[in-house]
């Protein structure tokens, strides 16, 4: 399944939870919404909503170049300015709001200022192979880049979006083989802010890309133009998860915090999907037992989608628990481990099943489809790590091929579905960490990694 990570993941404090939702916030709202009162700020995150609650958007359309708008009357009306807002107490939360004069000026210039890359590198990519199985690109970005996802138009198999760090967004038309700088002037910085871009999908010619600080945007069109859906500056937690699940505005956006929000209408109207924060679940049931919940004010450091259920998974930033949620649950559900082994990151397995990484370089296997009742329910897997950490575990399309990555350039594959590992010791020379594995055909993948690494599978 679609699944996102993110390194340096810090816990946040977080006071006991107060009545709440998302709220309405736009460029020409802010300041009024500078003068809130900051006290209530954390409380408010904590509780989301009622199950049956519906979130109105209001669309206001900002000053923009004609020719920077879709060409569609339809898509035109999608302004770039949206909203996710509250039900019940949309005044309360608005003047609860904990954010000054000076962030929501940021949040109203960064949709006008220009892009931040414009002083970067220029040029497109090319690529040096390494391996019978991967080539490294050498794409024309500063150094300290992450690299954070990529996936590829699905209506356009040779278009591609791959995101980073420090408001990397760059493009190919040729399935990889070379990137240059896409540039998305709804996503333009006024110097102040600095984007990082978590997370992109796309269904059909329809993508999405979430970021940090919150940022959302939007193409009907492949992503020859983009808008921008602002977001309220009091969204629980930051976005780092997106998945495009229909190709007519249908869409599933998830936040560090476990706020789960879906649209069916292109991010007019947003419908909270679970009624509050992982803290605030953690420690209203800390009296179930489960270790490390007690007065929990952290974030996920992985979740994981599952393409067919659409199920989620998530990481504690500890890695000491996890949790999951079905749709249709109006909560998280915690799962405690007995082992001490810190988990560093986990997934879905083509088959359904769930896929752990632990410190120190173990790779664990669920026995079954079904979420383990316990640490015994899991297998491992035999690798020789080396002691160096794994980060990743993605897989073909097929299920028949499974890799996974991680620190020092660290590449292992298996062809028996997880059991036994091989590693790939031509990618030893690479020098920096691995985070992501991907691979949306057969033939079709890519590593990212720090420092603008990129591998591209050729195998």
């Amino acid at each position: 399944g679609s699944s996102v990570r993110h390194s340096g993941a810090r816990d946040t404090v977080n006071t006991p939870p107060n009545t709440m939702a998302a709220v309405v916030v736009n460029a020409s709202m802010a300041a009024a919404a500078a003068a809130a009162a900051p006290a209530s700020a954390a409380r408010a995150r904590q509780q989301i909503g009622s199950s049956s609650s519906s979130f109105q958007g209001l669309r206001q359309q900002q000053a923009c170049s004609a020719s920077l708008r879709p060409s569609s009357s339809a898509a035109t009306r999608r302004a770039l300015s949206i909203v996710a807002a509250a039900s019940a107490d949309e005044s309360s939360a608005s003047a609860s709001s904990g954010f000054g004069r000076r962030d929501l000026a940021k949040s109203a210039l960064a949709a006008l200022a220009l892009p931040a890359i414009a002083a970067m590198p220029a040029g497109p990519a090319k690529a040096d192979e390494l391996s019978s199985f991967w080539e490294a690109v050498n794409l024309p970005l500063e150094p300290g880049i992450i690299l954070l996802d990529i996936a590829f138009v699905e209506a356009e198999p040779a278009h591609g979006f791959l995101l980073g760090t420090r408001q990397t967004i760059l493009e190919t038309f040729d399935a990889g083989k070379t990137w240059d700088f896409k540039s998305i002037p709804a996503a333009s910085s006024d110097g102040d802010v600095n984007y990082r871009f978590n997370s992109v999908s796309f269904k059909g010619l329809e993508g999405w890309i979430v970021g940090k600080p919150a940022i959302l945007l939007h193409t009907v069109d492949g992503g020859a133009t983009w808008e921008r859906v602002g977001l309220s500056p009091r969204l629980p937690g930051a976005p780092v998860l997106i998945t495009a699940t229909g190709d007519n505005g249908v869409a599933e956006m998830v936040t560090d915090e476990g706020a789960i929000y879906l649209t069916t209408d292109a991010a007019r109207n947003w419908k909270a999907a679970v009624e509050e924060t992982i803290s605030a679940t953690l420690n209203r049931t800390v009296s179930s037992g489960i270790t490390g919940a007690s007065y929990y004010t952290g974030t996920f450091s992985t979740i994981s989608r599952n393409k067919v259920t659409g199920e989620y998974i998530g990481l504690s930033s500890r890695g000491n628990f996890y949790m999951s949620w079905s749709p249709g649950q109006a909560y998280w559900q915690p799962h405690n481990r007995s082992s001490a082994r810190r988990v560093q990151s986990m997934g879905w397995r083509p088959d359904g099943g769930l896929w752990q990484l632990t410190r120190g370089g173990g790779i664990y296997l669920s026995s079954g489809t079904a979420l383990p009742e316990d640490d015994n329910d899991f297998d491992e897997g035999k690798i020789g790590s080396r002691g160096f950490g794994l980060l990743d575990l993605g897989y073909k399309p097929s299920g028949d091929q499974f890799w996974t990555v991680g620190g020092s350039g660290s590449v292992f594959y298996s062809n028996d579905k997880g059991k036994s590992w091989r590693r790939d010791r031509a990618t030893d020379d690479v020098a920096g960490n691995l985070y992501t594995v991907k691979f949306s055909g057969e033939k079709t993948g890519f590593i990212l990694g720090n420092d603008g690494i990129l591998l591209r599978y050729i195998g």
